[in-house]
């Protein structure tokens, strides 16, 4: 029996679970599922900030090799103008969400309900995508892959709103990292997303028991994992451990050992890859993330590997590798301080206090190393020494050895997935939007085969009626491109996935069928009317 998979996403979410030792957090859902479950304290993102993360994770390729990067390509300001947005990312034409390989193999996938691409999600990705998306909308012993994504961790849930219900979590007891300043008002934002936190392990915790209530949890693999890290100041959007350290935990009932501790390596781009080796179905070998569990479990990783690019409205270009142990940075805008304007990052109440206390010299030691006039050309950090990543170790001869290997695998890194930062934003966007606008999918067509048809032309005409058994191919002329299809009438429509030819059946029915290549706008529709006599 193929195994049923559900993921709990969370958003901005580093580990302050009770499971990972923390004293404040209020997290017995997700404890007991560490208990129950493996905890994999060394995962991390591939970007400090969601939308390049998720991209990753969708395509199971690294955003600087499919142009999707920037953070967002649907951004607009009115005083940035010049930027060239919006767009959507147009990556290479072979790649697709890993989704549609799981679809084509008979699960029914769902995403519940949050995408954030840097495209906009296909139809073909997903057989539900939306606020009431759920596995149990699948046939009957049908197979899923079910994605929750619970938003209520997001950074903005720190902001100041005069909504906001009383804090539960003291903020007396909040200790804040030591390069950001220890105030009432930061100690409050830190609290409230406790508080958000232990909101988010009541979702699990339903979630779970749904499981349970459907007799499927000893047959469903469930894993929680955060798109990247918190949303405080120098951890979101930023490559250092705060940024792209993630809870990942994983249930794999009569598999993975209860309450067990992995001391791998686990990026967020294996995520899909590692989803496809544990429902049996091949990684295509253009993925650039590698499977930890299941039948192809691509073994041990050596290092992991992060980025920062255009953020809203500021562009930077900041490339990072990390082992177990030991974290290389490199910036490639070293003249450029840490702080250019980013005005969403600016509405944070940590980030208001920090900006106050600069302007009144208030600010001392390690809270000014965000204010530096500009950066080191390397950073480099011993994590297990330093976990705030505040020593930077580059200019030690010590650690010359050190250095030269971490730069000599970004360099690798970098060369064979094809980092697109050196490119222009607005050159890349040149080649996938020509002329600023958006590529269309072409319509599909319908070839019909069978006895008296030879495959050989396509349907023209609105109606068709044949008196023998036919089959329908659908064909796009689009490179790269998946088609979806119904028979049902009115809405909503469950769109399918074409795989192979359809096999018409006997009376009358209508087929619709439209295209789409990720990043293209959807191709228009095509609708024929087919009656099929004495079959």
């Amino acid at each position: 029996m193929r195994p049923n998979i559900l993921w709990i996403s969370l958003e901005d979410t580093s580990p302050r679970f009770g499971c990972y030792g923390d004293k404040l957090a209020r997290t017995p859902n997700i404890d007991r599922l560490a208990a129950e479950g493996c905890r994999y304290p060394l995962a991390f993102s591939t970007a400090g900030v969601c939308a390049p993360s998720r991209s990753a994770i969708i395509t199971g390729m690294y955003a600087v090799s499919i142009g999707s990067h920037h953070m967002r390509t649907a951004h607009t300001n009115e005083y940035t103008p010049e930027l060239p947005t919006p767009y959507e990312a147009v990556p290479p034409a072979y790649v697709k969400t890993f989704t549609e390989y799981l679809r084509a193999a008979g699960y029914y996938c769902t995403n519940n309900f949050k995408t954030d691409y840097q495209f906009a999600p296909p139809v073909t990705a997903w057989d539900e995508c939306g606020k009431e998306a759920h596995w149990r909308h699948r046939e009957d012993g049908q197979p899923f892959f079910a994605v929750f994504n619970p938003t209520i961790t997001h950074e903005s849930g720190m902001w100041a709103k005069p909504d906001k219900p009383p804090l539960v979590t003291d903020p007396s007891k909040i200790q804040l990292p030591p390069y950001l300043p220890d105030t009432a008002k930061g100690r409050e934002a830190l609290a409230r997303h406790y508080d958000n936190v232990a909101a988010a392990d009541q979702v699990v915790g339903n979630l779970l028991r749904q499981l349970e209530q459907d007799g499927l949890a000893d047959n469903t693999i469930v894993f929680i994992w955060s798109d990247h890290g918190e949303g405080l100041p120098r951890s979101k959007r930023w490559p250092y451990d705060g940024g792209i350290r993630i809870p990942m935990i994983v249930r794999w009932p009569g598999r993975l050992s209860a309450g067990s501790v992995s001391d791998r390596l686990v990026s967020l781009i294996d995520l899909g890859p590692t989803v496809l080796s544990l429902a049996g179905v091949d990684v295509p070998l253009h993925m650039q993330g590698v499977p930890f569990l299941g039948g192809q479990d691509h073994g041990e990783r050596e290092y992991i590997f992060a980025t920062r690019d255009r953020y809203d409205e500021s562009y930077d270009m900041v490339r990072a590798v990390r082992d177990r142990r030991y974290k290389y940075i490199r910036n490639f805008y070293p003249e450029k301080t840490y702080l250019p304007w980013i005005p969403f990052l600016n509405r944070h109440p940590i980030m208001q206090e920090m900006w106050r206390m600069k302007a009144e010299n208030r600010l001392e030691g390690e809270q000014l190393l965000m204010f530096a006039p500009h950066r080191p050309v390397e950073e480099l950090y011993d994590c297990e020494a330093d976990p705030y990543e505040m020593h930077n170790l580059a200019g030690d001869p010590e650690s010359l050895p050190l250095l030269q290997r971490m730069r000599a695998a970004m360099e690798d890194w970098r060369r064979n997935v094809g980092d697109k930062g050196e490119i222009p934003e607005s050159l890349m966007v040149e080649q996938m939007w020509p002329g600023g606008k958006q590529p269309v999918t072409a319509t599909p067509i319908f070839i019909p085969l069978g006895p008296g048809h030879s495959g050989m032309e396509a349907l023209t005409e609105r109606e068709a009626e044949y008196d023998d058994p036919t089959l329908l191919q659908l064909h796009c002329a689009t490179q790269g491109a998946s088609i979806a299809y119904t028979f049902e009438e009115g809405a909503p429509v469950h769109w399918r996935l074409y795989t192979e030819p359809l096999r018409l059946p006997a009376g009358t029915s209508t087929l619709r069928a439209k295209a789409i290549r990720i990043g293209y706008k959807e191709s228009a529709q095509r609708q024929v009317t087919f009656k099929i006599n004495g079959v």
